[in-house]
């Protein structure tokens, strides 16, 4: 924009004696001062939804400020920077998939990483575990809680059926069957504790197993799966910045 400045004192003129030419008001001294007033003109501002060109500058106005007044840019830098200084206040948390520090990204504010290799968990006053900010607890691998293995064992016996000369010689081919061995085989056939027959080629006789024993064996298995980060949750990494000054 161009400010008018006058070509021509025109009052000088009057204080000329009668005579003097330059008291004659020439028409090349009005033409340029109607020129320089034409420019002074055309380059101003209308009043009313003026155009600016080049780099217009007005006062900042003070923070907080919501009258009519113009802001101008260092204005609303201070406004966008308080606002979002009140959105993340120190202590605040800040998430995002990038790994640019948030001091970086929003223009304010000391940040230091934080959280990493875990996930966060509401205040909690009624449990010791979440009671105070920051407590960190937890972990990644399955832990098996010790514990014993019983088992009970009811004996209600077993039988061997052993059927009179069939029986005893299906077994011993060459053992003779007598009155005693018969005996034998029918108190073993209707006994419910394990026997086993004996004897030589001329004689058998039944009696228990020495080897017998009542109850049960019970070997633990090593057989299952690690616990090497068995204890995760479904989850998602993101980057987690804290808001220390």
């Amino acid at each position: 924009m161009s400010n008018y400045v006058q070509s021509t004192n025109f009052a000088t003129k009057d204080n000329l004696s009668s005579g003097d030419p330059l008291k004659i008001v020439k028409g090349t001294e009005i033409n340029t001062e109607f020129a320089n007033i034409a420019i002074a003109v055309a380059t101003k501002a209308d009043l009313a939804s003026p155009t600016f060109t080049g780099t217009p500058a007005a006062p900042t106005a003070s923070a907080g400020n919501n009258s009519t007044q113009i802001s101008t840019t260092a204005y609303v830098d201070a406004a966008i920077t308080a606002v979002k200084a009140a959105l993340f206040p120190v202590g605040a948390i800040y998430t995002a998939v990038v790994s640019t520090n948030p001091g970086t990204l929003l223009g304010f504010g000391t940040w230091t990483a934080f959280g990493a290799g875990r996930v966060m968990v509401g205040f909690d006053s009624s449990n010791a575990l979440f009671d105070t900010a920051e407590e960190t607890g937890g972990s990644a691998d399955a832990t098996t809680v010790s514990h014993t293995h019983t088992a009970t064992v009811t004996d209600s016996g077993h039988r061997h059926e052993l059927a009179a000369d069939v029986a005893i010689s299906s077994v011993f081919p060459n053992t003779s069957v007598t009155a005693s061995n018969q005996i034998a085989a029918n108190a073993w056939a209707s006994n419910s504790e394990s026997y086993i027959l004996a004897g030589t080629s001329t004689d058998a006789t039944i009696g228990r197993s020495s080897s017998e024993t009542t109850g049960i064996s019970v070997a633990n298995s090593t057989t299952g799966s690690s616990g090497t980060n068995a204890n995760y949750q479904p989850y998602i990494t993101v980057y987690m910045w804290k808001r220390t000054a």
